[in-house]
C-alpha cells in the first residue's frame, strides 16, 4: 500500500501578491467494455449517480475547518479585472469567485475497490512533464500552464501559473504569479469558474491551493496537503468543478479528490497494482479509466474506476490475454475509444467502440515511418456516430512537432503545419468539427489557431489487410498553415488541401 496522509495547513488562509511580467495484428477481439450491475449488459455505463464515494475520516483531535468566502463575492460569481488585458484589442480578464473553500483536515482513509484484470506499467509520468504543459478544461473554455518571462540563456527563470480564457471572442490571458517564483515541476489545471489548481512538492508533501485574480494582485486558497512521495493531477473532471490526483504505487494506487470536496483532499478510492494514464469515459465525471498493472507484474491493462460505488474496479480493455492495452482517448457522446496496444506484434495505434462487439481496429495510416503519433482531442457531439469523429493527433519526428487529422471511417491521415509557439498536444474540437490549437509566440502572445476538419474521399479497397488492420499511405509533409488571431479569423477557416 502506498504510504500517504492528508494534513490540513493553513488552508483557506487567502492571500494575494502583484503580478510579475507576462508573458507568452491484428486479434480482432471486441473492446472490453464496462460491466455495470448484474443483469445489465457489458458495455454499459452504470446509471444513476449514488454518489457515497469513499472519503478519508477526521484525524483524531484534526476538526475539519471551513473557509469563509471573501467579503462581498458570491461562490461563482466573476467580477471584471479593470485595466487586465493580454494583447490589442483583447477584454479585461474576469476574476472568479473565491467562494466558500473547506480546509483539508481529515485523516487517512480505508481502501476501496476490487480488481479484476492484468499488465508492463508505463513509468509514472510525473518526472517527465514539461513546465510549459498547457492543460484545458473538459469544455475547451479555460485553459492553464506554468510559463516564465524570458531570461539570459542559461540563467534561472522565474516559472509562474498563466490562466488562458478561450471561449470569448478573443482568447486572452491572466498571469497569476505570487510573491515567489514557482518550482518548475508544479503542475496547474484550470477549473469551469476560472480559478487554477496548483500542486506544489513541498520536501515529501503535495501542497493544493486555488488561484484566482483579484484585480492587479493575485489571490489564493490553501487547501491543504498530502503526505506522499509522488503524485500526479489528473485531466480536469467534466463536471468542471472537481480536480482528481493519482498517486502510483508498486501494490496498490490512491486515487484522490484535490478539490471540489467537502474537506480539502480526500481519498477516493483504492486501487490495487501499479496505475498510470486517467481517461474520463463518461460527462458525469464518474467513471474513470487507468491503465494498471496488478501486483508481481504482468501485462498493463486499461481498467474503469466507479467513483460513486467507493471505486469499484471492472475491467475495460482485454485485447489478448498477454498484451498491455492502454487506453488514451474516450468520447463520451459517440463512444469511441483510442487505444494503445501490442497485440498486433508490436505497439500500434487502434480505436473501437465502447460496449461493442465490433473488433479493434489498427489503421496502417496511423503508423507512419519514423514519427511518433498520439491522439490528443476528439469531435464531440457525433451521437452514436464513432466513425466520424474526427481526431487530433500530434506527429513528433526529426522535424519537431506537426498536427493529424484523421476519421476512423476516412483512413486518412491529414497533415498540417503546427501554429509557431504551439503547446504541443494541447487543443480541441468544436461539435461542428473545427479543431482549436492555443499558441503563444514573440508576435502572438496568447492566440488560437482554427483547423477545419477536411472531408475524407471514398475510403479506398483494402489490399491485403488483415485482423483489423487498415491500409497505409506514405507519410507526406505537412502543408503550411499561417495561423491568424481569433479574432481576425473568419468563422469556419477551411484548411489547406493535402
Amino acid at each position: 500500500m502506498t504510504a500517504c496522509a492528508i494534513e490540513g495547513g493553513t488552508a483557506g488562509a487567502a492571500t494575494t501578491a502583484d503580478p510579475g511580467p507576462e508573458e507568452s495484428g491484428e486479434p480482432e477481439e471486441p473492446v472490453g467494455a464496462v460491466p455495470a450491475e448484474r443483469g445489465e449488459p457489458a458495455g454499459m455505463i452504470p446509471g444513476e449517480p449514488k454518489r457515497p464515494a469513499g472519503t478519508a475520516p477526521a484525524e483524531p483531535g484534526r476538526p475539519a475547518a471551513a473557509v469563509p468566502a471573501e467579503p462581498g463575492r458570491a461562490a461563482g460569481a466573476v467580477p471584471g479585472e479593470p485595466g487586465r488585458a493580454a494583447g490589442p484589442g483583447r477584454p479585461a480578464g474576469a476574476a472568479p469567485s473565491g467562494g466558500t473553500v473547506p480546509a483539508a483536515s481529515a485523516g487517512f482513509g480505508a481502501s476501496a475497490g476490487s480488481a479484476a484484470s492484468a499488465g508492463s506499467a508505463a513509468p509514472w509520468s510525473g518526472a517527465s512533464r514539461a513546465p510549459g504543459a498547457f492543460t484545458l478544461t473538459a469544455d475547451g473554455a479555460y485553459g492553464a500552464r506554468l510559463t516564465a518571462a524570458p531570461g539570459a540563456p542559461g540563467g534561472q527563470r522565474a516559472w509562474y501559473p498563466e490562466r488562458w480564457t478561450l471561449d470569448g471572442p478573443e482568447p486572452y490571458a491572466v498571469p497569476l504569479p505570487l510573491n515567489q517564483p514557482e518550482e518548475p515541476d508544479a503542475q496547474v489545471v484550470p477549473l469551469a469558474d476560472g480559478r487554477v489548481l496548483i500542486r506544489r512538492q513541498v520536501a515529501e508533501r503535495q501542497m493544493f491551493s486555488l488561484l484566482y485574480p483579484t484585480g492587479p494582485a493575485t489571490g489564493e486558497l490553501a487547501l491543504g496537503a498530502v503526505e506522499c512521495d509522488g503524485m500526479e493531477l489528473l485531466p480536469p473532471s467534466p463536471d468542471g468543478t472537481s480536480v482528481y490526483a493519482l498517486s502510483p504505487g508498486d501494490h496498490s494506487s490512491l486515487l484522490w479528490l484535490v478539490a471540489g470536496g467537502a474537506f480539502g483532499p480526500e481519498l477516493v478510492a483504492e486501487v490495487p497494482g501499479h496505475c498510470s494514464g486517467g481517461v474520463w469515459l463518461d460527462r458525469a465525471g464518474r467513471m474513470l479509466a487507468l491503465d494498471r498493472q496488478l501486483p508481481g507484474g504482468g501485462p498493463v491493462k486499461a481498467v474503469a474506476v466507479d467513483l460513486e460505488r467507493n471505486g469499484e474496479v471492472t475491467p475495460l480493455l482485454q485485447i489478448t490475454p498477454e498484451s498491455d492495452d492502454r487506453l488514451l482517448l474516450a468520447d463520451a457522446d459517440s463512444g469511441l475509444l483510442l487505444l494503445r496496444s501490442n497485440a498486433p506484434g508490436h505497439d500500434r495505434l487502434g480505436w473501437g467502440v465502447l460496449g461493442s462487439c465490433l473488433p479493434v481496429r489498427f489503421p496502417e495510416c496511423l503508423r507512419p515511418a519514423d514519427v511518433a503519433v498520439t491522439p490528443f482531442a476528439v469531435q464531440p457531439g457525433q451521437m452514436l456516430m464513432p466513425e466520424s469523429c474526427a481526431v487530433a493527433l500530434r506527429i513528433d519526428g526529426a522535424a519537431g512537432s506537426w498536427v493529424g487529422i484523421w476519421r476512423p471511417q476516412g483512413r486518412r491521415l491529414h497533415q498540417f503545419a503546427a501554429p509557431e509557439g504551439w503547446s504541443a498536444g494541447a487543443g480541441y474540437w468544436s461539435r461542428d468539427g473545427v479543431l482549436h490549437l492555443p499558441y503563444a509566440n514573440a508576435s502572438t502572445p496568447c492566440g488560437v489557431a482554427l483547423y477545419e476538419a477536411p472531408g475524407d474521399e471514398e475510403p479506398p479497397p483494402e489490399t491485403g489487410g488483415t485482423g483489423g488492420t487498415e491500409p497505409s499511405e506514405a507519410v507526406t509533409p505537412p502543408v503550411v498553415c499561417k495561423p491568424v488571431p481569433l479574432g481576425q479569423a473568419p468563422l469556419h477557416r477551411a484548411a489547406s488541401p493535402d
